[in-house]
């Protein structure tokens, strides 16, 4: 059995270690993950020009590791189809240095690593820590420890796949969370280079905004819970499928009109 490890910190992040530190006397672990930090780089991959790898030590950890000029969508893709000996039995993707929560998950880097493992058939999770300015990844690797460990044992659904948030502070219990929603404020600051060309740097603050539902993976996070969450692949909206029918006539009525 393999497990495969990956990011969008960047290989040398201290959350990628700690993950590896805790796993890698569960099963034999690799280690493929961007050479930089790639986060909010959503599922894009890497399609107009060549990727490039090469091998990395990590000083300490029995872990194969390689480090990839590509997305973190990339960096599985490359290692499920080229780089390991065979399918991996498990994509661990983390430990994030910040939240993955709500709509977070579709920016992440570090979720659409573990939904590349899932898209691969392999079950997969993905683990952050909410804060970006604690460096101890100790709770958070305990915890995606024990979620390997029963994974390992217990598998997961075909097509789905963990997103857990572990708070900075100590947790008081673990919550089975639903997506929430995360508001934030942009700004753009735009600026002007030496050569009279404007250019836009992008900055946002998540809104610390009370949900109606305790349910939520953003509510879990603030009442200071572990929050894991189940995200599907399949993003159909079912409750629709029958009910947007009326779309269907008013095309054909259109179609009869030209």
């Amino acid at each position: 059995m393999t497990i495969l490890i990956s990011n969008d910190d960047g290989i040398h992040a201290p959350g990628l270690k700690a993950l590896v530190q805790c796993l890698q006397d569960l099963d034999e672990v690799y280690v493929v993950a961007p050479d930089r930090e790639r986060s909010a780089t959503g599922h894009g991959i890497t399609v107009h020009r060549p990727l490039r790898l090469e091998p990395v030590s990590l000083p300490d950890l029995k872990a194969k590791a390689w480090a990839v000029d590509g997305t973190p969508a990339d960096c599985v893709k490359l290692a499920v189809e080229d780089l390991l000996p065979g399918p991996p039995t498990l994509v661990v993707a983390g430990i994030n240095q910040g939240a993955n929560l709500g709509t977070d998950v579709l920016y992440s880097g570090t979720v659409s690593a573990a939904i590349e493992g899932v898209i691969n058939g392999c079950p997969a999770l993905a683990v952050s820590l909410t804060s970006y300015g604690h460096h101890d990844f100790s709770t958070a690797a305990a915890v995606a420890r024990q979620m390997v460990t029963r994974i390992l044992e217990q598998g997961l659904p075909r097509g789905v796949l963990l997103n857990i948030n572990v708070p900075a502070a100590k947790p008081r219990g673990t919550r089975i969370t639903r997506l929430g929603h995360r508001r934030y404020v942009n700004i753009f600051h735009k600026r002007t280079d030496p050569r009279g060309r404007i250019y836009y740097w992008m900055a946002g603050e998540p809104l610390d905004v009370e949900e109606n539902n305790d349910d939520t993976d953003v509510q879990a996070i603030k009442n200071n819970f572990i929050s894991i969450t189940p995200i599907q692949l399949d993003l159909t909206d079912y409750h629709s499928l029958n009910s947007l029918g009326h779309l269907l006539q008013l095309t054909a009525v259109e179609n009869k009109s030209r």
